[in-house]
């Protein structure tokens, strides 16, 4: 279910949905005249290298794609750019801090989570792994290896923006 199909009532005024609106973005309240913007979620991922060119993949170890292979990066907080969003979710993911942080692509994807579909924007970053040793398997990560970035199977790959955006690195 996408999120503007939750919204059975005006979240201002209680007011039930106006039918001609139905499943729509924006929602506009009937009753009181509201006018709420169901926008993507945006997400953002580093593809982090060593200094031997192999970048840093993770075994991902929850739904949606347990099991398949990822780059660390999750949701951006409020009050986050990108690039600090980015920063934190590697920490969190695999302990590493980064240097070198340069924009690569972003792509649309759809993200299952529970009983909700969120549309999100995902941002990927190229970045140099400041101690690359010191990679862990941490928050919601099985495994972490490194690998060059033409040796990374299709069929492991966990998002299909990630997929985009591994053809992208490798222009």
């Amino acid at each position: 279910m996408k999120p503007v199909e939750m919204f059975q009532f005006c979240p201002r005024c209680g007011v039930s949905r106006h039918t001609d609106n139905h499943a729509q973005t924006p929602f506009r309240c009937a009753g009181c005249g509201l006018v709420f913007y169901f926008n993507p979620i945006v997400a953002a991922a580093a593809f982090v290298f060593d200094s031997d060119g192999r970048v840093l993949l993770i075994r991902r170890a929850k739904d949606p794609s347990a099991g398949k292979l990822g780059v660390p990066g999750g949701f951006i907080d409020f009050g986050e750019s990108a690039e600090e969003g980015m920063r934190r979710e590697v920490r969190e993911e695999v302990g590493l801090e980064l240097d070198n942080v340069r924009f690569l692509v972003s792509f649309p994807n759809i993200y299952h989570y529970r009983e909700v579909t969120y549309p999100v924007v995902d941002l990927y970053f190229t970045a140099l792994a400041l101690n690359p040793e010191k990679a862990q398997a941490l928050d919601a990560v099985v495994s972490v290896e490194w690998r060059l970035p033409n040796e990374i199977p299709d069929e492991e790959i966990a998002f299909p923006s990630m997929a985009v955006a591994l053809k992208a690195l490798l222009r």
